[in-house]
């Protein structure tokens, strides 16, 4: 179940970044849905039956958020909500790197009695993003009902680019029920307060299940039980960014409750991650049978992984 409601990408291919005051060079737009929308497309695309517990709201981008749920055959566990979903303006450059600035819609807004209403019934995972917890109308509620989570219920949190600007009690509220955490090297030294990302990994990981600092094109670091392992990444010429990290959080989700093993869900993570970014657009996750044949290929190798710290 994804937490994190889904917004609108206003995406803007430039040249380059606009100097301050300055316009710049458009070579291309596209309007998809994207924010929590992402993950939940990814974990879909690996087989994982999804469901929208964050909120649905009613307007132009809600409807065309709600449309692309309806073709994923995502579910929604509340009501849509009487605002319209936010959006996100991001710009791409050339190399794939995006910049954005966001400002929250339906997404935004959590009440109680809604969170309370929501059937868990086959719920096995929950993930909840950073962004819900910078929102005022949202964050209080959903901590309070995450905190309440059955313990059968494994909790993954992506503290997100906002991570720096959340309310350390809120925060740490939330971070005392949390099994699971994916976050990028940037994040992971913010809550960690660690430049090393390795001692950052094992830190984020003490305590819980595991969890994971993604490194982008150098693949990412699985900590579990005091080990720190550094999993390869799948080596692709980058056309979008946008989204990856979020795919790789779907799919990693998708497939450690296919098979319970962090090690597999990682390498699924990191080639679908990659292959996301061959595509232009924020929710561009491969099928699951393009992943499973890199990752036969790769057993076929024989491949090792190092282990970086036992």
């Amino acid at each position: 179940m994804q937490m994190t409601g889904p917004v609108v990408d206003l995406v803007y291919a430039v040249s380059a970044l606009p100097q301050r005051g300055q316009e710049a060079h458009c070579t291309g737009f596209a309007m998809l849905p994207g924010g929590g929308f992402n993950a939940m497309a990814a974990a879909r695309a690996a087989g994982q039956r999804v469901v929208l517990g964050g909120s649905l709201g009613t307007g132009p981008m809600a409807d065309r958020v709600a449309a692309e749920l309806a073709r994923l055959e995502i579910g929604t566990a509340r009501a849509r909500i009487a605002q319209d979903q936010g959006c996100c303006t991001v710009l791409l450059e050339p190399d794939g790197e995006r910049t954005f600035i966001s400002f929250p819609g339906a997404e935004g807004t959590i009440k109680a009695d809604d969170l309370g209403a929501i059937d868990l019934d086959g719920v096995s995972h929950v993930l909840m993003s950073g962004y819900s917890l910078h929102y005022p109308q949202a964050a209080e509620a959903l901590v309070d009902w995450i905190a309440a989570l059955p313990a059968v219920v494994t909790l993954a949190f992506d503290p997100s680019p906002v991570v720096h600007l959340l309310d350390t009690s809120l925060l740490r509220r939330a971070m005392a029920r949390v099994d699971w955490i994916s976050a990028n090297a940037s994040e992971a030294a913010v809550l960690t307060g660690r430049g090393d990302a390795q001692q950052a990994a094992r830190d984020l990981a003490q305590g819980r299940q595991g969890a994971l600092v993604r490194m982008g094109s150098e693949g990412c670091l699985l900590a579990t039980g005091g080990t720190v392992q550094a999993i390869p990444p799948h080596r692709v010429t980058t056309v979008d960014t946008n989204g990856a990290g979020d795919t790789h959080i779907g799919s990693f989700l998708a497939e450690l409750s296919h098979h319970g093993d962090p090690l597999r869900a990682a390498r699924y993570a990191n080639v679908a991650a990659a292959l996301s970014t061959l595509e232009r657009g924020p929710a561009t996750p491969p099928d699951r049978s393009a992943v499973e044949a890199i990752l036969n290929d790769e057993k076929a190798d024989q491949r090792p992984t190092l282990n970086l710290e036992t």
